[in-house]
């Protein structure tokens, strides 16, 4: 291990949108701590507390941004979900930030797609159609089809899974 301190992972994910959020980040927990890291939940600032206290959502909502970006500083990696939310299409938006942001630091992301790898062109191409061009003929727009199962962006910065316990198994590895 390379210091005294157990690695932790920043569990990034729609999960938190959930109703049984606590459940799901209690499994990914237990599922780190079987691997000798620890896994932190995204915060919710307290959420309801704030707002039955009157705090105005956009201030709520700017503490949670403070709060995980921290969260994300104090990680040594993240495991992300990128189970494409609200759609069929594309991860959650938050989700995507914070596998940037921690890119950006230097941090081990590992992400895993529960819905498997399937490449992205493909399966625009099932959900929206095409068009002559090559349009998707739901959107008009350009189909990216290099063979990756997410947008380049991410595909080519991260390591992907189709389980948390193959993406944990990865971070292991690297981290301890």
């Amino acid at each position: 291990m390379k210091t005294a301190q157990l690695p932790r992972i920043y569990l990034a994910g729609p999960d938190v949108f959930f109703p049984d959020a606590g459940a799901r980040f209690a499994h990914l927990a237990a599922l780190c701590f079987a691997r000798g890291m620890v896994g932190e939940a995204p915060s919710d600032a307290g959420v309801s507390a704030l707002l039955s206290e009157g705090i105005a959502p956009q201030e709520v909502a700017r503490r949670i941004y403070v709060e995980n970006v921290q969260h994300i500083r104090n990680c040594d990696a993240v495991l992300a979900n990128m189970t494409p939310f609200r759609g069929a299409l594309e991860p959650d938006s938050g989700t995507a930030f914070e596998v940037g942001m921690a890119i950006a630091l230097g941090k081990p992301v590992a992400l895993y797609l529960p819905q498997g790898l399937e490449d992205t062109g493909p399966r625009i191409r099932r959900i929206c159609g095409h068009t002559a061009d090559g349009a998707d003929g739901r959107y008009g727009a350009l189909i990216e089809d290099f063979g990756l199962p997410l947008n380049l962006m991410l595909a080519c910065a991260c390591a992907f899974f189709t389980t948390p316990t193959d993406g944990l198994d990865h971070l292991q590895q690297i981290l301890l």
